[in-house]
């Protein structure tokens, strides 16, 4: 078997790739490059992991973060969903697209149930499973056994192309569950290379192996973040890689193939740790931004007379919630809908919130500016 593993032929007459066990053997070479890439990627993650700690309020970040990902992640496969569509959901508007915004909304349940389960069970096929049957559970794909292992053959290849024509085709299902347990064992095992070599290498195995019939990708990036959060590299959920796989995604397919096609490990795991790079300090200028963002906004409330308690704290409410109504801010407030409405046309009049539907009732109301630093990378959603 070659260094990545090897195609065996199977009884019904196709090719399936049998992936090598972890890790890889001869050992993965550390260059000066690849020495230098891992270098940068554990600054930069220790600066993402750190800024975890001095924002005023984490959570909001962590929630609003968490929502991007889920949308860049789900993207990648094809959803047609933006910001404004999740935020309309939460909020109780009726969509048509409901379908796309289920995989958005079972994204986000899925990466909050992992990291809650992950506070007192360790990283294991079982936890992954069960990961992936809230993320399919009830959209496109739900038919196909969700939190099961395939009991099919499954592969990877434009619409409409048959496994005659296949791009490529991982393991079988008699040869899943072994391999899913090598990963499993490979977790487990005292560290021999650097956390985030062995994070890229985890992640490109589980894509190989392609365990279930459907929402590998989707899982495999949640992966990412469940065992770097696991390993207490991140303290937060802070670090998404889907806008980088999605920006370099003909690249990303690419590599993968090419460890499977040549063994060659190390041009992935450069790749991979460029990612780290990117995405850690693209999330940092983003955590940057929005405290800007705060900071500027509360002096302004003060600028235009309009600071009372209740108006910092619809301000503050829309850093969790920033698609509201009238309603929405009498309901979480506790104050009539004339003193609600008042203080939303005023924050519409300071140029905090845009009025979206342009009705007479029933309006709603989106906190663009925040909105817009979050929808970086995304596709378009609000004006």
């Amino acid at each position: 078997m070659k260094r990545s593993g090897d195609y065996i032929q199977q009884i019904t007459g196709y090719k399936a790739f049998i992936p090598a066990s972890l890790p890889p053997d001869p050992a993965i070479k550390l260059d000066e490059t690849l020495q230098n890439l891992l270098s940068r990627a554990d600054m930069s993650l220790a600066r993402l992991d750190g800024m975890g700690y001095i924002l005023p309020d984490v959570n909001f970040f962590i929630a609003m973060y968490v929502r991007k990902e889920a949308l860049l992640s789900s993207q990648i496969e094809g959803t047609q969903a933006s910001l404004q569509d999740l935020f309309g959901h939460e909020s109780g508007e009726k969509l048509k697209n409901i379908n796309d915004v289920s995989d958005v909304v079972n994204y986000v349940k899925a990466l909050n149930h992992g990291i809650e389960r992950l506070d007192d069970l360790p990283m294991s096929l079982r936890l992954i499973k069960e990961i992936h049957e809230i993320l399919m559970e009830g959209v496109r794909g739900s038919e196909r056994k969700p939190g099961e292992f395939k009991q099919t053959q499954n592969w990877i290849g434009p619409p409409g192309y048959t496994l005659n024509d296949a791009t490529f085709i991982p393991p079988p299902p008699h040869e899943t569950v072994q391999a899913m347990g090598n990963i499993e064992r490979y977790m487990h095992a005292d560290a021999r290379l650097p956390i985030l070599i062995d994070t890229a290498l985890i992640h490109y195995q589980f894509e190989t192996i392609h365990p279930f019939l459907d929402g590998n990708g989707r899982l495999g990036r949640l992966l990412i973040t469940f065992y770097l959060y696991w390993k207490n590299v991140l303290h937060s959920p802070l670090l998404y890689l889907s806008y980088f796989f999605q920006r370099n995604r003909q690249e990303y397919y690419d590599r993968l193939q090419m460890v499977r096609e040549t063994g060659n490990y190390e041009q992935w795991i450069a790749f991979f740790l460029k990612g780290i790079v990117e995405t850690a300090d693209s999330a940092m200028a983003t955590a940057k931004k929005i405290l800007a963002l705060q900071g500027n906004h509360r002096s302004l409330l003060w600028k235009k007379k309009i600071s009372s308690p209740i108006a910092v704290g619809m301000l503050e409410s829309l850093f969790h919630k920033p698609y509201v109504s009238v309603n929405d801010m009498a309901r979480e407030f506790n104050i009539s809908f004339q003193t609600a409405s008042t203080l939303v046309s005023q924050f519409e009049k300071a140029g905090i919130l845009e009025e979206i539907t342009g009705r007479k009732r029933d309006k709603r109301y989106v906190y663009a500016q925040y909105v817009k630093i979050l929808s970086e990378g995304t596709l378009p959603g609000f004006p």
